[in-house]
């Protein structure tokens, strides 16, 4: 038989394809999982994940910055049935570095890592308990988005477990750092609070009333003592009957709640409009009054009623301070409410003692004057601006678009602007005295509020703006989220010009996010098609995004030649219920998107890592082998270009290579 030297080459291009394919893709594993359990107390057991990660690899921990990566995320069936967890699930040390794609630090474990969840059985019949985690692993070529299902064994007849001190050390790390934050937070709030009219002018009374009640040098300093203890008891019960009223658990999980949100919104917005003038929160007057029959009585109860009385006398203008501390530490959950209020009543409590034993300090003190109002002012533009924090975090729950990030900096730069103006002499608020002139340190306040205004603005136009990373929401929750002056912005007023089903993608380029409808427009337009298997979180996809697609040959290619199909395997919307199944190839339940998408390119390509590209002609057969990370330009344009010859020269020899096509599950 005779054979051709065309042939002869067609059959070895077919055999080196194979080999190819079969060596490039692959499931990959890198993370291995084990679990156990051990029983603390009779009914109180530590839920174990312990996770082996290959060599250059690394998990993703379960705290990121909002639209970074994937964290590592817990969930427990039939959570409050029987049982219920014990605070948040712990860890061990991370490794925090920051990440030059997403432009902010991420936490990641290499080599090993142990997440451990406490519960509190309340079901003594309870023999199980199921939970699933999901996560995303990386290498510097691909990533891996995956979940996995335990099932734990309760055993009733289990001795409780020693901890080991030394994991126990590190899982305790981060709660305590974050102890140590609001802490600091409070502290400096305290001295902020001091410097305010309700209670700066405070200070002279009390040291006049130490002076005349005390009899000896010794005795004025013991009586100052205790009355700063005694501020600092009183405030730390406040912080422990908020904890009490709440539970230290709830108060965590309220964070994230809808209406916890907005109604903290307007709680803030009214502590900032009664910093500026507008009303004076005060309590009943009864109070006050009985408080000071109390103090009368002298001796060490007289002094703790005279702390009592600071502590309502000065409500107007710490009250909204003190709410607003307890509202974020509310949201780290514990004992922060307690830490929280321990370092406010510190800072407090320091000036008052130690300038009612020293009384000669005083002279070394500021005058009482308009500064006071200034400082009262300032604090409720601060207060103002924070409390459209709490506005989107409400929003981006409900995923309503209706304060995105342009909006909020907007909302922001206004703010900050008119307090620069405010701090300048242009604008005067009720209670504020005449002003001839502004005083150095008020000029340097407000040259640094100016400043900071003028940092805000380039972030309308796509400005990472760091030095507030977490405060705005994230840069794709966004009108135009290449910035207000791209092109992006201006596609989304010619969106009725897409076809069905698409959306402009990284570099306006035309993107589907179905298959079918993807597939269907090719067929239309007689088109090859890009397959790109990809993420919301993945590094690598957006470094191939940013540093290969925007290449002039590469984007002209994908322009014009290809039409995209970009599939998110990380996508957590659920799919309706009548296409929920469970996957032949791995046995998982697919239930959202993203799980979909994710068992179609093991199903259909033996792989499960993104990025990962595959490029088809419009009946789904592939035009050459898949491939995945390329920081090559070069090479993936080659590789584009090989793909578009082939589709263009419709090789026959393709159809042996790839007789099915990839299947859409139903």
């Amino acid at each position: 038989m005779h054979i051709s030297l065309g042939h002869f080459k067609k059959g070895l291009f077919l055999f080196c394809l194979l080999f190819t394919m079969g060596a490039s893709a692959q499931i990959q594993d890198p993370v291995k999982w084990t679990s156990e359990v051990e029983k603390v107390s009779e009914n109180v057991y530590d839920l174990i994940f312990e996770a082996s990660i290959q060599n250059k690899w690394h998990l993703y921990s379960q705290t990121q910055p909002e639209g970074a990566v994937n964290s590592t995320v817990f969930t427990f069936e039939d959570q409050n049935t029987g049982y219920e967890l014990v605070n948040e699930t712990r860890e061990s040390e991370s490794i925090t570095e920051f990440d030059k794609v997403f432009e902010t630090d991420l936490s990641y474990f290499l080599g090993e890592a142990t997440f451990t969840q406490r519960v509190r059985v309340t079901d003594t019949t309870l023999s199980t308990i199921i939970a699933k985690i999901e996560y995303q692993a990386c290498d510097d070529k691909a990533c891996i988005f995956d979940s996995k299902k335990f099932t734990f064994q309760l055993k009733e007849d289990a001795t409780p477990a020693k901890l080991d001190p030394e994991n126990t050390g590190n899982l305790e790390t981060e709660d305590q750092r974050s102890f140590w934050g609001i802490f600091i937070i409070a502290f400096l709030s305290g001295f902020a609070a001091l410097l305010t009219p309700c209670v700066f002018p405070m200070i002279p009374m009390t040291v006049s009333f130490f002076t005349k009640q005390s009899k000896s040098r010794a005795a004025g300093i013991r009586n100052a003592i205790f009355y700063g203890i005694s501020i600092v008891v009183i405030y730390v019960l406040l912080g422990s009957l908020v904890t009490l009223i709440f539970g230290a658990d709830s108060l965590n999980a309220l964070s994230t709640n809808v209406w916890f949100n907005l109604i903290f919104f307007i709680l803030l917005v009214v502590f900032a409009m009664s910093f500026m003038g507008a009303f004076e929160i005060v309590l009943p007057s009864s109070w006050g009054t009985r408080i000071d029959s109390k103090a009368d009585r002298g001796g060490l109860i007289g002094i703790f009623f005279m702390a009592l009385a600071l502590a309502i006398v000065s409500f107007s203008c710490t009250g909204p301070i003190v709410g607003t501390l307890l509202v974020e530490a509310a949201s780290k959950g514990g004992i922060a409410p307690i830490i929280g209020m321990l370092g406010f009543s510190l800072a407090i409590a320091l000036p008052f003692a130690l300038f009612a034993a020293f009384p000669g300090w005083m002279n070394s003190l500021p005058k009482s004057g308009g500064w006071l109002n200034t400082v009262k002012v300032v604090l409720g533009f601060l207060e103002l601006a924070l409390a459209f924090k709490f506005l989107s975090n409400a929003d981006l729950v409900l995923q309503l678009h209706f304060l995105e990030r342009e909006v909020f900096l907007a909302i922001w730069i206004a703010i900050f602007a008119v307090l620069a103006m405010y701090l300048f002499g242009k604008i005067r608020l009720p209670h504020d005295s005449p002003l001839e002139y502004i005083s150095v340190g008020r000029l340097l306040l407000g040259i640094i509020v100016l400043t900071f205004t003028i940092y805000l603005i380039p972030g309308l136009w796509g400005a990472p703006l760091k030095i507030i990373s977490g405060f705005p929401p994230p840069l794709q929750y966004s009108e135009s989220p290449d910035g207000l002056g791209s092109s992006g912005g201006l596609n989304t007023n010619i969106n009725s010009n897409l076809p069905e089903g698409a959306d402009y993608g990284p570099h306006d380029l035309v993107s589907f996010h179905d298959y079918e409808q993807g597939m269907a427009y090719a067929a239309e337009q007689n088109l090859p098609v890009l397959l790109d298997f990809t993420g919301h979180a993945c590094v690598n996809c957006r470094k191939m995004e940013e540093r290969v697609w925007s290449e002039d040959e590469v984007l002209n290619l994908l322009q014009n030649d290809i039409v995209l199909i970009s599939l998110y395997v990380d996508d957590q919307r659920d799919l309706p219920e009548d296409e929920q199944y469970v996957s032949e190839a791995t046995g998982k339940e697919i239930e959202t998107i993203g799980n979909k998408w994710s068992d179609f390119q093991i199903t259909n390509y033996k792989a499960n890592a993104q990025p990962y590209y595959v490029l088809l002609d419009n009946a789904g057969k592939k035009l050459n082998d898949p491939i995945a990370y390329e920081p090559d330009a070069k090479k993936y344009l080659q590789w584009l270009q090989d793909g578009i010859h082939n589709f263009n020269n419709d090789d026959e020899s393709l159809d042996t290579f790839n007789e099915n096509s990839p299947s859409i599950f139903q």
